[in-house]
Parts: C-alpha cells; sequence; structure tokens
C-alpha cells in the first residue's frame, strides 16, 4: 500500500492530544513533505528520519512522501513524532508487511543511527495511551517513569529496528514491567531542629492540617526558614491521583522522575528576583512555572516584600483557583498550581521594628510593597520573635515533638475534614464554610467585633472560620468553640502590626 496511518501524540501542557500520523507515497519527483502546523524542530524530522531509516538498513522510498500531521490547526513540537514518521514510511514503502498499527501508539525521537531517545511528557503520553485502550511503544529511557500508570501496556524499545521486528512479529519486545517501589519518605530535617518558637510550630502543625497558607514574620535568626522549611516533613502523604498529576508537570519539562520518591511532595523555594513567567509559566510555547512544580506540595517565598509587587499578584489567581491558564497568540495551555503557600519576611527594612533605625512611615511603605488582595489570600500570620539568651538556654533543653508525632495528629485531622467535605479545610466555598463552620449567637458576635477592630475583609473572614475549623479538627471537637476563634485570629499578626504602625 502506498498509505499508511500511525497514532501517536503530542504534548500540550499537562494533556496529551492524540495525533494521526498519514503518510502518502505517490508517484513524481522524489521529496519529502511535512505537513501539519509543525514547528522548527518537527520539520526537521525529514533529515532525521531519512538517516535513520538508512543507516537500520531500509530503504528509503524515492517517491514523493507527503506526511500529514492531523489535526492540522494544532502546533506540533519537538521531535517526539520521528518514530512514528519512520514507521508510517516503512509500512507505507510494504517494507513491514502485515502489521496492525490499530492498537498502538508511537513516541520517540531518533538519533542518525536509528536510536531512539528520550522525550519529554512520556508520563501524560503513557496515561493517554491506558484510557485510549492502547499499547505505548517509548524510548527505552522513559521506561521506568511510564510505569508509574498502573495497568498501562508499555512496550520500550532503544532502536527502530527493534520496534521494527516487532511490529512485523519477527522478535517481540516484552512489556515493561517496573520492580520500584516507592519509599515512604524520609527527611534529613526534622521540626524539633527549631529551637524554641511554640507558637510559630502550633502554627504549622494548623496549616499542615488545613492545607492553610502560611506567612512568618519577625527578626532575621528567629528561624522562618527552618519552619518553612520542615513543612513538607509534617503533611500528609499524598494519593496516587496527587503524585501522578505532580510527577505529570515534571514529566513535561523534562526533569527526571524517581519512581522510588516520586510521591514525596515538592518543595521549591525561587529567588526573590524570580519573574512572572519563572513563577507561573509563560513562553512562546507554554511552559509552567514553580507554582506548577509546587502542585500539592509547598511554595516557600523568603524575604517577600523582596519580590516584584506585580510578581506576587500574579499569584493571586492560582491562589484561589488552584490553576493557571497561559494563553498565547497561536495556542493557550492551562497547568494544575494547586500549592500550598509558606512565605518569610522581615518586619522592617532594617529587619527589627525595636532597633530605631527606621521611621513608622519608612515601615508601611515597607510592608506595603505586598497588597492588600495577597494578603487577603494569607491564612495564618505568625509573628517569630528573637529568643533572648535565658529562653534559648532553657528551650534548647527541651525541642518538643518530633515531626513524625506531629504528622500523626495532622493526618488524623486531614481524615477528619476528607470525611466531612472531601477537600482540605482551605478549599471550602463560601457555601461549604456556612455548613461546616457555623457559630453560636454569642461567638458569631465575638468574631464579628474582631473582624471591625482589625478592618478584615469578608475573604478574610472566611479564612478565619477555615482555620478555626482546622483548630477544631485538631482538638477532635465537632463544632467550632470561642477557643477556637480566638487562636485563629491570634494568627493575624500582620494585620495588628499594620493596625498599630497607622494608629501610631
Amino acid at each position: 500500500m502506498s498509505l499508511a496511518v500511525v497514532f501517536s501524540r503530542a504534548s500540550v501542557g499537562i494533556d496529551a492530544p492524540l495525533i494521526t500520523v498519514e503518510v502518502h507515497l505517490a508517484n513524481g519527483l522524489p521529496c519529502f513533505n511535512l505537513v501539519g502546523l509543525p514547528e522548527a524542530s518537527v520539520r526537521e524530522a525529514k533529515d532525521r528520519v531519512r538517516s535513520a531509516l538508512i543507516n537500520s538498513g531500509f530503504e528509503f522510498p524515492a517517491r514523493r512522501i507527503t506526511v500529514n500531521l492531523a489535526p492540522a490547526d494544532l502546533p506540533k513540537e519537538g521531535g517526539r513524532f520521528d518514530l512514528a514518521i519512520a514507521i508510517g514510511i516503512i509500512a507505507a514503502s510494504n517494507q513491514l508487511a502485515g502489521a496492525s498499527l490499530n492498537g498502538i501508539e508511537l513516541v520517540g525521537e531518533l538519533a542518525l543511527s536509528g536510536e531512539i531517545r528520550s522525550i519529554k511528557g512520556a508520563l501524560p503520553f503513557t496515561y493517554a495511551c491506558y484510557k485510549a485502550g492502547r499499547i505505548a511503544i517509548l524510548p527505552l529511557d522513559n521506561a521506568n517513569e511510564a510505569a508509574l500508570i498502573s495497568g498501562a501496556k508499555i512496550v520500550p524499545a532503544s532502536q527502530l529496528l527493534d520496534v521494527f521486528h516487532h511490529l512485523g512479529k519477527q522478535k517481540s519486545l516484552a512489556l515493561f514491567t517496573s520492580d520500584n517501589i516507592a519509599k515512604e519518605a524520609e527527611y534529613e530535617v526534622d521540626l524539633q531542629d527549631v529551637v524554641g518558637q511554640i507558637s510559630a510550630k502550633r502554627a504549622l502543625e494548623i496549616a499542615a492540617a488545613g492545607g492553610h497558607n502560611i506567612l512568618f514574620t519577625g527578626p532575621p535568626g528567629t528561624g522562618k526558614t527552618m519552619l518553612a522549611s520542615r513543612l513538607i516533613t509534617i503533611l500528609p502523604p499524598m494519593t496516587d491521583e496527587e503524585a501522578l498529576a505532580s510527577a505529570a508537570i515534571h514529566s513535561i519539562v523534562g526533569k527526571p522522575v524517581n519512581p522510588e520518591t516520586w510521591k514525596q511532595r515538592a518543595f521549591r523555594h525561587p529567588h526573590h528576583t524570580s519573574s512572572a513567567v519563572a513563577l507561573v509559566g509563560g513562553g512562546s510555547v507554554p511552559r509552567p512555572g514553580e507554582i506548577s512544580l509546587a502542585h500539592h506540595g509547598v511554595l516557600f517565598l523568603d524575604e517577600l516584600p523582596e519580590f516584584d509587587r506585580k510578581v506576587l499578584d500574579v499569584l493571586r489567581e492560582p491562589l484561589e483557583s488552584g490553576f493557571v491558564s497561559i494563553s498565547r497568540a497561536a495556542r493557550q495551555a492551562q497547568f494544575p498550581a494547586q500549592f500550598q503557600l509558606v512565605a518569610a519576611m522581615n518586619p522592617s527594612p532594617t529587619g527589627s521594628l525595636n532597633d530605631g533605625r527606621c521611621t513608622a512611615d519608612q515601615i508601611l511603605r515597607y510592608l506595603n510593597r505586598i497588597s492588600g488582595p495577597f494578603l487577603d489570600r494569607i491564612d495564618l500570620q505568625v509573628d517569630v520573635p528573637k529568643l533572648n539568651s535565658n529562653e534559648f538556654s532553657e528551650q534548647v533543653k527541651e525541642r518538643g515533638q518530633s515531626s513524625n508525632e506531629i504528622r500523626q495528629r495532622v493526618i488524623q485531622a486531614r481524615n477528619v475534614a476528607l470525611a466531612r467535605s472531601n477537600k482540605p479545610n482551605t478549599l471550602l466555598g463560601s457555601k461549604e464554610v456556612q455548613k461546616h463552620c457555623t457559630l453560636s449567637p454569642e461567638d458569631q458576635h465575638f468574631l464579628q467585633g474582631a473582624v471591625e477592630k482589625l478592618g478584615l475583609s469578608l475573604r478574610t473572614y472566611h479564612r478565619v472560620l477555615k482555620v478555626s475549623r482546622t483548630i477544631a479538627d485538631l482538638a477532635g471537637e465537632p463544632n467550632i468553640k470561642r477557643q477556637h476563634l480566638a487562636e485563629a485570629l491570634n494568627y493575624r499578626a500582620f494585620d495588628r502590626m499594620l493596625a498599630q504602625l497607622a494608629y501610631n
């Protein structure tokens, strides 16, 4: 036959849409035409495929070759279609007899020698094949990553010739099975490493139990960064669904996915000079940013006021929605970004409020680098004070509970929330807050008075209720009580500091 149809998949965001590779051989002057909105890297496949076929011992047909990548309105990029194009040419030129290409999908970049090189986005490709009920033939280097999809039929290959023999039933390639088992997360750090700061540790436990965003405020050297870096040690373990979503994002950016550690939560720590594109993603071909790489993990922003205000404000929508949409002239991509934000900052440009080196106006200008709408999206504002010498020497002896002990309470409280609403407390909508965060008339009056005194917005009001709900879950209480509200309101250190400076 002079026409062959092979299936492959593109990479768009974390999706892998089906690409039908149609290869037609016609009489006429020898030429090689590639159509279907290919970008430069795809158009270069003509030379890679020609050399790979010849060096693998195949006859390259001296005919008019037309390769169509359908659908034609979807931009294609990368060398991922090389293998599918090569197999299509072999089948169309009758060098592959009796082979059925309907139940398989192929992906892989070809070297000039016929070697099959690894690609980005092997995980979304394999998952899409699994959903479609087809066998995935992909590079050997991507096999361990693809095997994370339980139940997927994976056939790895290292040479074009091996794929040819497999399809021609001359020498079958074996289905790949991985022996790697995900290990339980092990961390070199522990919350016991932090001396003192009992209130901050308690706030960190609440943040972990409810998935709340948290801001640490305090002078240099008080342990803010240490506290932030230890949040992942007390978070609940990832579910398979969460781990796959996180691994898929790392896969499309070309970061290796270790089958032994793929269920460990990510901890991303971008520098304060990072641009908006670096944080949320972008580029002519949309790529995920730090917030997506932190999906189901932790994003730590140290020295928060040093970030450009416009950069921080682009985080407002992802913090609410849990995803980011990147639109360009030719394409649009959507990436998940359900991360837990941890931020740290000094209370003044000089590091301390009471060092006498800054006026109240200078401090206010420094703090106002962070917009009100951004602050509204932070549930817990925690003061991390400097310990005096007597407190330090006493608290060195008593380090408190380990991360593992705290983690058990966090898991128990998180399970209570999941059983009640099937989501962490931080993700509760307004109607769910009304349903699950009910207060007595006296407590309602108490909360309204506190909100008016601190000048909190309606969004912050709801966040105080969510934090109270988490505190009640940690205490094993079915209803929110006065003490839970009081503790939640106590974690508004930044709001109190602003109110005090404005009053003075």
